[in-house]
Formats: structure tokens, C-alpha cells, sequence
């Protein structure tokens, strides 16, 4: 056995020992329910083949989707479950990171005390990283989903920005041009104003019914007033806001008077710093970002946190998780429960310990 997969093991006993019953699910994976979770981006990243009987499969990319589909299958509640096993990324622009490594997680679903859960995640995983001195980051993702539902305009704008949240930069072009800080591209410009070519052939998929409609929507979309300055101003400051977590929430709650959307998410916010000191973390220094999370954790809806090395910002997080509620409501079929996890990679872990 290799020192990896021990040392995964290993780190596996203790979720265990924690009351994680160990899942092993299996490597090849259904890439349509995938391509519908990550959208076909994740075709960039996954190792992708088709098989007669079951269409095309996709090579584990990680744990977390097969693991909530066995639980919202036939899990029990509450539930903790633990794996260690290998995942695959394709690694077209840089040929030095691997392939293959291996993933230990632990998760945990439980729809008592959602806040106790994420400061349990937090500090099993914080506890096993501790001998590397790494620097604690947090966020969560549900701020910026409660301020977006709050926005006064329509519910197109505020679908479009929902889907590019965990999308940065499309997501504030988005966001300028709905608040009237940017114009409207010259394509969109003029097929609003009907100077576009109108003769062109038909070429792709779409109907030319289903190009009215989008000329339609745009046309309707156009017609909108700008999203307010106040609340333009609102959420600039929210995205801006990172600081230790105890500053961070009285800079929300300040935020909360102008829209109050947020306040129920920044009151999570406390009830999880209240539950991290419960389990003895120095919540004092411990960073929250709002906008941490939004470039890689497509999934999560709520608390995100990540674990790295300052002195190596060559390597990924050591350990990185958070909530993923509204993932079990889309593949429980109906059912949902609030479920929080993290992932753990002894392979950097041992690149940081250096040789023995």
C-alpha cells in the first residue's frame, strides 16, 4: 500500500471514529446528470466515454454528487458518511498537475442544527490539517443569492444573475449593464432596434419561432428600468466585503438596512461563528470573504471554506467544502435535507510535510 492511500486511510479512520460510515461509490459516473449540474463546461475537466448499455459516463470528478445521490436514495437521517478514493481531471493547460489523485471527505446530513453541522465539518477538517499551519478562509454564497432574489427588477435579470454567480466576471458585466453603468453590445444594440440582418439562412439548432422569442425577451429585457444606485452601491460594498469574521458581520448587518434581502443569511452567518467558538475556534481571526467560493464550487449554496498554504501558492487548497442544500433537493426527486461537507488532498498535504 502506498503512503498516500495510507495516510488517506488514516485520515479516514478518524471521520470514522467521528461516526462517519464509510461509502465507496463507484468510479464511473453518469455524465447527463453531470452536464446538467456543472453544464457542459465540465467537459474541459472530466475524462468522458460511452458505454452501449448506460450512454455516456464520466470518470469520478469528485465524491459529493454520487455520495448525495446514495443518501437521498436510502439514507437515514441524520447521516455521516466518509470516503477515500481517487478522482479524475483532465489537465490540458497544465501538464504538472495530476490527472488522478486521491480524496478523503467527510459529510454530513442533518437537518437539526444546520449551523452546528457546518462548524462540525469545519473544525473535524481544520483539526486534521493543523499540524501545516494553514491559512482558514470562509465565505458564503447564500448572502449573494438572498441579495440577488431581493433586487427590485425583473425576474429575468435576476434569473440571468443567479446563473452566473459562481461565474465572476459575467456575472458583473451582467450587473453593470442592468444597473445602466455599461451600454448594451452593438450585436444586441442592433438586433434591438430591427438594423440586423433579417435574411440571413438559418444556420444551428434554433427555430426561427424560438429566435423570436429571444428577440422578444431581449426587447422586454431592454424596456426595464436600471437597477437602482442604491442598490448598485449595496451590492459593490457586499462583494468588497472581507475581514475577520466578527467585522465582517457588522459590515453586513449595516448592509442589511438597504437591502434587506440579506438578513436572514447574514443572521446565519452569526449562528455559525456562534457554533464555530462552540467548538473551540478562534473565530476572531478567522477570514471571511464574500465572494469566496464563486470561481470553483458550482454547487455550493451557503457556507464555503478553504485551507491553504501561504508560503506554496503554486498548490490548491489543501481542504475545501461548504453547503450544498439545494443539491439534494435536485437529485432527491422532491425530497431535501440541509447537507455540508468537505474534501480533503493528502497528496499536498505530503508535498507541504516535505520527505520524512
Amino acid at each position: 500500500m502506498s503512503d498516500l492511500r495510507t495516510r488517506a486511510l488514516a485520515i479516514r479512520d478518524v471521520f470514522v471514529a467521528a461516526g462517519a460510515e464509510v461509502v465507496d461509490p463507484p468510479v464511473l459516473q453518469s455524465a447527463d446528470l453531470l452536464l446538467d449540474l456543472y453544464g457542459e463546461d465540465i467537459r474541459a475537466r472530466a475524462y468522458v466515454t460511452s458505454d452501449a448499455m448506460r450512454g455516456e459516463q464520466m470518470l469520478r470528478p469528485d465524491f459529493t454528487v454520487p455520495v448525495v445521490q446514495m443518501h437521498m436514495a436510502n439514507g437515514a437521517e441524520p447521516a455521516r458518511y466518509t470516503y477515500a478514493g481517487e478522482v479524475f481531471r483532465r489537465q490540458e493547460d497544465d501538464p504538472d498537475k495530476p490527472s488522478e489523485y486521491l480524496q478523503v471527505g467527510y459529510e454530513v446530513f442533518d437537518r437539526h442544527d444546520p449551523a452546528a453541522s457546518d462548524a462540525e465539518v469545519f473544525a473535524i477538517i481544520s483539526q486534521s490539517v493543523a499540524p501545516l499551519s494553514l491559512r482558514a478562509a470562509t465565505g458564503d454564497i447564500g448572502i449573494l443569492m438572498a441579495a440577488v432574489e431581493g433586487l427590485n427588477t425583473s425576474e429575468q435579470r435576476r434569473a440571468a444573475l443567479r446563473r452566473h454567480i459562481w461565474r465572476p466576471r459575467r456575472f458583473r458585466a451582467l450587473l453593470d449593464r442592468f444597473g445602466g453603468r455599461s451600454a448594451t453590445p452593438d450585436s444586441r444594440a442592433a438586433l434591438l432596434s430591427g438594423d440586423a440582418e433579417t435574411d440571413t439562412p438559418l444556420t444551428g439548432l434554433r427555430s426561427q419561432s424560438e429566435i423570436d422569442a429571444r428577440v422578444e425577451a431581449l426587447r422586454q429585457d431592454a424596456a426595464e428600468a436600471p437597477i437602482s444606485a442604491v442598490e448598485m452601491d449595496v451590492l459593490d460594498a457586499l462583494l468588497a466585503v472581507r475581514e475577520t469574521m466578527p467585522f465582517a458581520v457588522s459590515q453586513l448587518r449595516d448592509l442589511a438596512v438597504d437591502l434587506p434581502a440579506i438578513r436572514q443569511a447574514v443572521t446565519r452567518v452569526q449562528a455559525r461563528a456562534d457554533a464555530l467558538v462552540a467548538r473551540g475556534v478562534d473565530v476572531d481571526a478567522l477570514e471571511f470573504e464574500a465572494s469566496y467560493g464563486r470561481t470553483s464550487m458550482e454547487y455550493y449554496d451557503g457556507f464555503v471554506f478553504g485551507f491553504y498554504a501561504d508560503s506554496r501558492p503554486d498548490l490548491p487548497p489543501v481542504a475545501a467544502g461548504g453547503r450544498y442544500d439545494a443539491l439534494t433537493h435536485r437529485l432527491g426527486t422532491g425530497a431535501e435535507i440541509p447537507a455540508v461537507g468537505a474534501v480533503l488532498r493528502p497528496d499536498v498535504m505530503a508535498l507541504l510535510e516535505g520527505p520524512q
